[in-house]
């Protein structure tokens, strides 16, 4: 039997992303965090490992980066805060698990893991599901290891402009997540998507992230989709749903099925960000409709590739 080429593709946020405020420097930070986020998932799936393992392993790659709004590089809320989202989902049953508004793990996307795997739920939140990554040995390190000075700096300049009543309505403020989808060899594909929310979100804010079919989803009949963007509007257009449900419906390319929902649905309605997304056969989309999207992909044979910038 012949094997499926496995394919993976990773994101590390959307929005305003602007050339003239991004130094070489910078540039360069970002595009090595990529690389490496694509590798660490490569390496699961070039062993012949699950797609499931290879977009748990690039997640949690780009968690443990705090140039990204996930894990280490989390946001604040209007209480000065991190509250974190995850979400995995296997597209050979549509097994799944998330994790809304928790602060402790390490790896977000491990302890959404381990709802899915070890409980009879779907999403979780507050102290018990702590526990339960606590009882599994997930890592907890001190609460110092996910504070960085950009995050809270951008807190206050929000806060600031807030209390004069002005609001720049910068999209950059409601993006910032990291997400994963990969085909493996067997032709079975997965998604797991992390976030630290909305800078200066009001606590207890859940977006798209932890909801099935808005931000992460995954189903091999279709594709597995990873969203970043303006997580309520994810949340109203089902976005990540309606890109499988117009393939399934429509007989539409996963790429065609992309486009349509990121260029059309979701621009027309303030929804700013992109998806990334894979099909059962290793077909990659990676479509966003704001400044830039963090992103890397790379399909069996090929080289690995990343951009931030359309060109």
């Amino acid at each position: 039997m012949t094997k499926q080429p496995y394919a993976l593709a990773i994101h590390g946020g959307a929005g305003t992303i602007l050339k003239s405020t991004m130094t070489p420097e910078k540039e360069a930070a970002y595009e090595e965090a990529l690389r490496h986020a694509v590798a660490a998932g490569e390496t699961v799936l070039q062993a012949g490992g699950s797609a499931l393992d290879a977009v748990t392993a690039s997640v949690c790659a780009l968690e443990d980066e705090p140039l990204f709004n996930a894990g280490r590089g989390a946001v604040f809320t209007t209480a000065g805060k991190q509250e974190m989202d995850a979400a995995i989902m296997d597209g050979r049953n549509r097994d799944t698990g998330t994790v809304a508004g928790i602060f402790g793990p390490k790896n977000p996307v491990k302890l959404a893991r381990l709802v899915m795997e070890t409980t009879p739920h779907v999403c979780m939140i507050g102290e018990h599901v702590l526990e339960l990554g606590r009882a599994a040995g997930l890592e907890f390190p001190d609460a110092d290891y996910f504070f960085t000075q950009a995050r809270w700096d951008a807190l206050q300049d929000t806060l600031a402009m807030r209390e004069k009543g002005e609001d720049d309505d910068d999209p950059a403020r409601r993006h910032g997540t990291v997400g994963a989808v990969a085909c493996d060899r067997m032709g079975n594909v997965a998604a797991a998507t992390s976030t630290g929310g909305w800078t200066g979100k009001l606590p207890g804010r859940v977006g798209d992230t932890p909801m099935p079919g808005a931000g992460n989803f995954a189903d091999n009949a279709t594709c597995a989709v990873s969203g970043t963007g303006h997580g309520e509007i994810f949340i109203r257009w089902t976005a990540g749903a309606e890109i499988a449900a117009r393939m399934r419906h429509l007989g539409e390319t996963v790429v065609e099925a992309a486009e349509h929902v990121v260029m059309k649905d979701l621009k027309d309605n303030d929804g700013s960000g992109g998806v990334i997304a894979v099909d059962a056969r290793g077909n990659l989309a990676l479509p966003f409709n704001s400044e830039g999207m963090y992103r890397g992909w790379v399909r069996e044979g090929d080289q690995p590739k990343v951009a931030i910038y359309r060109d």
